[in-house]
C-alpha cells in the first residue's frame, strides 16, 4: 500500500488546497458531491447520525463513495482541528490512478474499511 506520503504528494499536486477551522463542517451526510478528499495536515472526525465512528489524520482519504457511484454522502465530516485538504473530481482522480495504479487499491481498501466499520456501528 502507499504511504500517507505519497497519498499527500497526490493530493498536493492539486491546484487550491482547502483550509477548514476545527469544528467546521466539510460536508454532511446526504447531501450530494462530486470530490473525495485528501488530509494534506489535520485531523477529521466522521460522524453517522451525529455520532463519531472514526477520526482520520494525514494522508488518509475519505468522501469516495461519490466517485465510485454513491449518489450522496454516507456520513458527515468536520474537521477535529485545523485542517488542509486536497480534492480530486472524477477527472483527476482517473489521471491520478493511471498515473499511480496503486493509489486506486489505496482508495479501494480505505473505502472498503470504511464501509464495513460503518455497517457494524449502524
Amino acid at each position: 500500500m502507499l504511504s500517507p506520503v505519497v497519498t499527500v504528494g497526490i493530493f498536493q499536486k492539486q491546484p487550491d488546497p482547502q483550509a477548514f477551522s476545527a469544528g467546521q463542517v466539510i460536508f454532511e451526510e446526504g447531501q450530494p458531491g462530486d470530490n473525495m478528499y485528501g488530509i494534506l495536515e489535520g485531523q477529521i472526525d466522521i460522524l453517522v447520525n451525529g455520532k463519531i465512528v472514526e477520526t482520520i489524520q494525514t494522508g488518509e482519504v475519505f468522501g469516495i463513495g461519490v466517485l465510485v457511484g454513491v449518489k450522496n454522502r454516507t456520513y458527515t465530516a468536520i474537521a477535529k482541528v485545523d485542517s488542509k485538504l486536497g480534492f480530486l473530481d472524477e477527472k483527476a482522480f482517473l489521471f491520478a490512478i493511471q498515473e499511480t495504479p496503486m493509489f486506486a487499491l489505496q482508495v479501494m481498501k480505505s473505502y472498503s474499511e470504511r464501509l464495513s466499520r460503518l455497517q457494524h456501528i449502524v
